[in-house]
């Protein structure tokens, strides 16, 4: 014989199911990275020492100014994330969830993945080279260019590698420095002819550059928005799509002129 259950035994023995769930689904291991904002480097300064731009063949400037490359540091592929991480960062303006497969090519450990990264930093700073030495009508063949940057792996710092060699053979094009003596940060992969890409992350890095005293970003046109999602106040956002608009807005912001705005 089968007994009435009362109603709220019902729904306490229906909700068991869902408890357990959630309980499961928070220590179970979950397809996400969880980034935060990482290091910046000045590339017009020195990394462990030694220069991170250094040319030959043509005569160089010494800026006073900084050129910050900025990063996110995100968990790893092989590294477990459960819902209590997600749920934190979730509600974190430091903290960002992001799939895993569009951090990390699918498939890969932890080691192969920083080998690509640093392949993918070799690649972008070989194609800086390029974009910058062809902004200036410099001969390749004559200037050589060595750029060192340790520990830093993937190719959003290409449009600071090229802003950093125009800096340092050519400044503003009037005897100053191209910064205007400020400290500039941002992000961006290049092409060798100069066209500037998305990267990702942008709203930590932001928070990176402001951390680390920059007042100005320079930022893929088409990540303006995703920049202003957490912008640090004080923090001016400078859209650019190529070098020659990035080289342009600091002229001109130097001199008083018309930036553009995200």
């Amino acid at each position: 014989m089968l007994s009435r259950l009362t109603r709220p035994r019902a729904i306490t023995l229906c909700a068991l199911p869902v408890v357990a769930l959630f309980a499961v689904a928070g220590f179970a291991p979950l397809p996400y990275a969880v980034a935060q904002p990482g290091s910046t480097a000045n590339v017009l300064g020195a990394d462990k020492g030694t220069p991170v731009i250094t040319i030959s063949g043509a005569p160089t400037r010494t800026p006073k100014g900084e050129l910050r490359m900025t990063t996110i540091v995100a968990t790893g592929p092989s590294a477990d994330v459960d819902l209590g991480d997600v749920v934190d960062a979730w509600f974190r303006t430091d903290r960002a969830v992001l799939p895993r497969d569009t951090v990390y090519p699918a498939g890969k450990s932890d080691e192969e993945v920083e080998k690509h990264n640093l392949q993918d930093m070799e690649e972008s700073q070989d194609v800086a080279t390029q974009a910058a030495l062809g902004f200036l009508d410099e001969d390749p063949a004559k200037v050589k260019v060595n750029l060192r940057l340790a520990d830093i792996g993937g190719p959003s710092a290409g449009l600071f590698f090229a802003l950093g060699i125009v800096d340092k053979l050519d400044g503003d094009g009037a005897g100053g420095d191209l910064t205007g003596g400020r400290n500039v940060a941002g992000t961006g992969t290049i092409t060798a002819d100069g066209k500037v890409g998305a990267v990702g992350g942008v709203s930590l890095k932001t928070q990176a550059a402001k951390r680390d005293g920059a007042s100005v970003f320079l930022v893929p046109k088409g990540e303006c928005s995703d920049a202003q999602a957490e912008l640090p106040k004080g923090l001016r956002l400078i859209p650019v799509t190529t070098l020659k608009d990035a080289v342009d807005s600091l002229r001109a912001l130097d001199k008083g002129g018309k930036v553009l705005a995200c």
